[in-house]
């Protein structure tokens, strides 16, 4: 197990690139919020607030030919990868026009197009699919590489042990991405777990364990990339441990009052946005207004998008009737 190296140094275009990313999933979480508590929402969510980085940092050392599978608490990944916004509007509002035609709801977002080939309810459940691809990739020798975004509970279940032996024994072009937010549902992680460091459970399966700071952007691309780069070559897979904190409860309107008031505080004070809109500023890239600016305009796409999606007509049983059963 290793710490991430410091991250090579990314222009302030990209960077800022990045911060409009990771801004624009905040948003667009802020109003899925909005639309659950209006009702409109069908089923559950899971907000990913505060774990932004991860998303925008790994998508980034990706190519599109690239697969990716996600968690139940993947809108930040989808968008990171391209994902319509407003298909993903409509499909948490159960509408036709959503990208799994309003069937899956929150916790299945897939696009072939994408290669984003399974949001997953179930914990764990991505990892060995993920190996699979990978492996497609490796047998058809066209350098893909495979992504499979998960938190720190799926690290104690059989499937995560299985996946990243299979992984190291058929050295498959894999990338395992912890997003370790402290917290299985409700529960400390310390409560459930031994260690402190998720990236140890690499060791046993002999491939690099890596922990990242989850809150900084340039830092998890950086990971990422030396990650991607390594599997392109043949190098096998990888474990990082993106270190990082939710903002929001575990789903729905849990408040997460189970946390104590100086740890939230400590994250809060470490935003993904924080951190890198800091930078952005001392480098003279960002000032207040533009700020301000950036702001209002994506909010805008989002109360679009939103509204859009919300005159879309509803799935309905036959819909799913079809996507069930062969004619």
């Amino acid at each position: 197990m290793s710490e991430a190296s410091a991250p090579t140094a990314v222009t302030t275009e990209r960077l800022g690139h990045w911060y409009r990313e990771m801004l624009r999933i905040r948003l667009f979480e802020d109003k899925v919020q909005e639309l659950f508590l209006r009702n409109l929402v069908q089923g559950t969510t899971h907000l990913c607030q505060g774990q932004e980085a991860v998303s925008v940092g790994v998508s980034a050392a990706l190519t599109p030919d690239d697969y990716v599978t996600m968690t139940y608490r993947g809108h930040g990944q989808a968008l990171a990868r391209g994902m319509d916004m407003e298909g993903i509007f409509a499909e948490l509002m159960g509408k036709q026009t959503g990208v799994s035609r309003g069937l899956g709801g929150s916790m299945h977002l897939t696009d072939k197009d994408l290669n984003l080939i399974g949001c997953f309810a179930i914990v764990g459940a991505g990892l060995p699919v993920a190996v699979g691809a990978g492996m497609s990739a490796k047998l058809r020798g066209d350098g893909r590489v495979s992504v499979t975004f998960f938190g720190d509970g799926a690290t104690n279940i059989g499937t995560f042990h299985e996946a990243l032996n299979m992984a190291s024994v058929w050295q498959a072009p894999v990338i395992f991405v912890i997003e370790n937010n402290l917290y299985g549902e409700y529960t400390p992680m310390r409560k459930t777990t031994p260690i402190d460091d998720l990236a140890e459970r690499a060791r046993p399966f002999r491939m690099p364990g890596v922990v990242v700071d989850g809150n900084d952007v340039e830092r998890v691309y950086a990971a990422a990339r030396e990650a991607v780069d390594r599997a392109r070559r043949g190098g096998g897979p990888s474990l990082l441990e993106c270190k990082t904190y939710r903002h929001r409860g575990h789903s729905r309107t849990d408040p997460g009052k189970y946390r104590p008031d100086d740890e939230v505080k400590a994250w809060l004070a470490r935003d993904p946005l924080l951190i890198t809109g800091a930078r952005l500023r001392s480098a003279g890239a960002l000032t207040e207004d533009q700020d301000a600016g950036l702001r209002s305009e994506l909010q805008a796409q989002v109360d679009a998008s939103a509204e859009r999606a919300e005159q879309a007509d509803v799935a309905t049983l036959a819909d799913a009737k079809a996507s069930t059963y062969a004619s």
